[in-house]
């Protein structure tokens, strides 16, 4: 497969390799914005590679966890999440619109408070219309933004099916005569008294953005020399192959697991919280849970166990680092 790393722009095919769970949550139209540290080089079709990195269940849960508290800021509760998360597959494509500031977007009030609350990289990719392949292609992807092979292309396209989108957004263009004018500067220019928006955050929708950031963390940033080869980001991490050396790496959850224990009188009783099923449920769990988190539930009173199938707990490993960064 040919890269293509032209600052001009010369995309016949465009793709994007993504770490899991981001890849699947952006075909199947649940994430709308794509951060990265760079600017989006094209607008229009961008197919989704998955990278080969399996995610961990901590970090699907904390993801799934985020988009449920954000979209129920928009009124939507019913969110049906990706039964599987397939590592090493082109899942599908989206419609790059257009890309923003980080602050531009979270100043943005024609769109809804949960994509607002996206914003949280440098750069913001803004992606309408996904479509799913109905069987995902196996295939290796590259860093940056690379060209499809023409065989893989013209197979793919014909396996497209069109997704079921829980709240599909149209971001409006500043310039409805010109369809580039999504832009970075381009709704600072149109509002020159952009002030940031209050989203009104609760102690979930904190600790769901706090959970969000510890996951996309666990991989390190790497520039290369121009944004085209495809830098890594907070919130989406690109895959890394046999070229280009994976910078992956795991925090030390369960040392901070510990310093749990010393957090301050905030953080304890937002760890009360969690623990008593005060906060929102972000799903039902699914039957892949472990059997540590099955015995534990066996250690419930009655009363608890029905609480806790109906509030069921945030994933413990994420949301360890995420309170650690709340009391900061």
């Amino acid at each position: 497969m040919r890269r293509n790393h032209s600052n001009s722009g010369n995309y016949r095919n465009p793709c994007l390799t993504m770490h899991q769970p981001w890849a699947s949550l952006l075909v199947y139209g649940i994430k709308r914005v794509e951060g990265r540290s760079w600017p989006a080089p094209i607008t229009g079709r961008v197919w989704i590679h998955a990278a080969s990195k399996v995610p961990d269940e901590s970090t699907i849960k904390a993801m799934e966890y985020f988009y449920k508290e954000i979209y129920a800021l928009d009124g939507v509760t019913d969110i049906q999440f990706p039964q599987h998360y397939p590592v090493s597959r082109l899942l599908g494509c989206v419609e790059v619109v257009g890309c923003l500031t980080r602050e531009e977007l979270a100043c943005w009030e024609m769109v809804p408070e949960g994509v607002r609350l996206e914003a949280q990289t440098d750069y913001c990719w803004l992606c309408e219309r996904p479509q799913k392949l109905l069987i995902p292609f196996e295939m290796r992807g590259y860093q940056g933004v690379y060209n499809l092979e023409r065989k893989i292309y013209e197979a793919a396209v014909r396996g497209l099916s069109p997704v079921n989108c829980p709240l599909p957004v149209e971001f409006p263009l500043p310039d409805p005569l010109d369809p580039s004018s999504l832009k970075p500067g381009s709704i600072a220019a149109h509002t020159p008294n952009l002030n940031a928006t209050e989203v009104a955050k609760s102690s979930s929708i904190s600790l769901a953005i706090a959970g969000a950031q510890a996951a996309a963390t666990q991989f390190s940033k790497k520039d290369q020399n121009s944004y085209s080869t495809g830098r890594n980001n907070a919130l989406t991490n690109m895959n890394v192959n046999n070229e280009d050396t994976e910078v992956a790496r795991s925090y030390n959850l369960r040392s901070q697991n510990r310093s749990m224990e010393k957090d301050d009188i905030s953080s304890i009783e937002l760890r009360k919280k969690i623990d008593d099923g005060t906060l929102p449920s972000y799903h039902q769990e699914k039957s892949r849970s472990n059997k540590s988190e099955g015995s534990s539930k066996q250690n419930q009173s009655p009363g608890a166990e029905a609480d806790l199938r109906r509030y069921p707990q945030p994933p413990s490993k994420i949301f360890a680092a995420a309170l650690k960064s709340l009391k900061q």
